[in-house]
């Protein structure tokens, strides 16, 4: 199980770990409520959280383990349009801005705790929130997998854990860390990534931060690192002219070519829509205190943009080091054992690993609060009460972290990040339903619903229709637009025609006075803040510290 590990890393590595796993246990007692069994106070942190709680909350959800170990492992590889995460999580900030207060306040008006809940109030539509609701789940789930396959990857690194005998043997330790999880997490609730995140967040910062200028400084400066990767790539395109020519090798490149600037700015634009149509993001948002704490988080966050761009980086300084593996996940925790000290390759170690514990909390309970509303509640039991719902959350939460363990550990690592790119389309077929209604109420009920199967269905067949050298379907996230021999991101293709389909279906329908049910809305509830009738704030402020 422990191959050649070394103790001062695993040392810091273990006792970083046992920190946050008292936070979350302690988590628990954190902002205390008189109780947990409520979706308010488990699922949503007692809907009470500040500015600084939130930054680093939102943050921590959206910046996850996979991410710093993805991205610059896309540049290590010479993928030319590796550094779109970049100016996505850049262009993601005015957009939310626009639209989060307004889910904000209606949600916090109607006692919304998802996506699907609005949903289903505006509409007046069981099945719309359930087509929300079952997207919602099924792009979370792939997502948490990614968070387990980055701790998986430290580990090999670290040497905890072998890369040989069964899989029941050699991933114990990611087993042992996931039970961990789990338990503070049923425990304690949102709290629990809430006050983790802190940890993350500071160790993360410290790491890239010295890693980016420490490592280059050893190497020869930032100018030697560009000159080596550029040779690097030109090295492999001249070895490999012939397999690029013949569609059987990717040619590698700094900087995307005139055809690709349309993949890159597609990828871009698509990852930002879709960024908080996930589940665990709108968590995030939903368990802050007011509207302003949302408007200041989209101005502060992009100094997570910031780190990201540094992160990414680290790619082409793993090439400039000479790092070699097979697995490009592993370039970055690679070059952090072989260019730092034991102790402080212990402390980036475990930063990456809690990077992934934080997100994969949140997006569990993200994923049983849609479950327990927009399934359990909304067509099994109808008069849940609200400790009934916190239950059901705490042990579907228990289920999904678990479900994900399985299917990491059980099933190809390809499979995973398949289905990840697959989570990115139909998430997006989310958004005309979720983000439109929260300016309009123009657009048909089952209008939508045609939109989402078109948008979910033709995604679907075109992400299974593209082959990459490597495999014959799920290859990439890139298709050729209809008609042209332009790559375009899959996700925004099949949005485009969703919301074609629900415009021109809304119109029929319309016109043909079929019912659209009543709007349990009202536009003053999409500017309604605490202080305001039905908006009360959900903690008291007597027992809650206010951040």
């Amino acid at each position: 199980m422990i191959d050649h590990v070394d103790g001062v890393v695993f040392g810091v590595f273990i006792f970083l770990f046992l920190v946050v796993t008292v936070l979350g246990f302690a988590a628990a007692r954190w902002r205390r409520a008189k109780d947990l069994d409520s979706l308010d106070e488990w699922g949503l942190g007692g809907r009470g959280f500040g500015t600084f709680i939130a930054w680093f909350l939102i943050g921590g959800d959206i910046y996850t383990a996979y991410t710093f170990i993805a991205v610059p492992a896309t540049l290590y590889a010479g993928s030319a349009v590796g550094f779109f995460a970049v100016p996505y999580t850049i262009v993601v900030y005015p957009l939310i801005f626009m639209f989060l207060p307004r889910l904000w306040s209606v949600s916090h008006r109607h006692g919304y705790v998802t996506p699907a809940d609005f949903v289903q109030g505006r509409y007046d539509s069981r099945s719309l929130a359930l087509a929300v609701a079952v997207t919602g789940i099924l792009a979370t789930m792939p997502y948490i997998a990614l968070q387990l396959v980055g701790m998986q990857v430290v580990l090999q690194v670290m040497g905890i854990g072998s890369t040989t005998g069964s899989w029941i043997v050699k991933d114990i330790p990611l087993f042992i860390a996931f039970v961990v999880l789990a338990a503070y997490t049923y425990s304690s609730g949102l709290r629990a990534p809430a006050l983790i995140a802190f940890v993350k967040d500071a160790l993360i910062y410290v790491v890239i931060i010295v890693a980016v200028l420490y490592i280059p400084h050893q190497l020869g400066g930032w100018g030697h690192v560009f000159g080596s990767v550029g040779d690097s790539f030109d090295a492999f395109n001249a070895d490999n002219a012939d397999k690029i020519a013949a569609g059987q090798a990717t040619p590698k490149a700094i900087m995307p070519p005139g055809p690709a600037q349309w993949a890159y700015a597609s990828l871009a634009l698509g990852s930002a829509l879709a960024l908080f149509m996930y589940p665990h993001s709108v968590t995030g948002v939903l368990s802050t205190r007011n509207r302003s704490v949302i408007r200041r988080n989209a101005a502060l966050l992009p100094a997570y943009s910031f780190l990201l761009g540094l992160l990414a980086l680290l790619g082409f300084v793993a090439i400039a080091a000479g790092v070699k593996v097979d697995n490009p996940q592993q370039s970055v925790p690679q070059l952090f054992e072989n260019e730092f000290s034991p102790w402080f390759a212990g402390v980036a170690f475990a930063a990456i690993v809690i990077g992934a514990l934080v997100p994969a909390a949140i997006m569990s309970i993200a994923a049983a609060n849609l479950w327990t509303r927009n399934i359990y509640k909304a067509f099994i039991n109808r008069d849940a009460t609200p400790k009934q719902e916190a239950t059901q959350s705490k042990l579907v939460s228990l289920v999904v972290k678990f479900g994900a363990l399985v299917f990491v550990l059980a099933l190809s690592k390809d499979f995973a990040i398949n289905l990840q790119l697959l989570g990115g389309v139909w998430i997006l077929q989310t958004m005309p339903a979720i983000v439109i209604g929260l300016y309009t109420r123009w657009m048909h009920r089952w209008a939508l619903m045609a939109g989402w199967a078109v948008g979910m269905a033709w995604g679907t067949w075109l992400a299974y229709g593209v082959a990459s050298p490597v495999q014959a379907h799920f290859g990439g996230p890139l298709v050729d637009f209809p008609g042209t021999e332009t790559k375009v991101y899959i996700a925004l293709v099949a949005f485009l025609a969703n919301v074609l389909v629900a415009a021109v279906l809304t119109v029929v329908l319309r016109a043909a006075g079929v019912d659209g049910g009543v709007d349990q809305t009202r536009p003053q509830d999409y500017h309604a803040d605490v202080g305001d009738p039905g908006v009360d704030a959900e903690l008291d402020v007597s027992t809650a510290a206010h951040a």
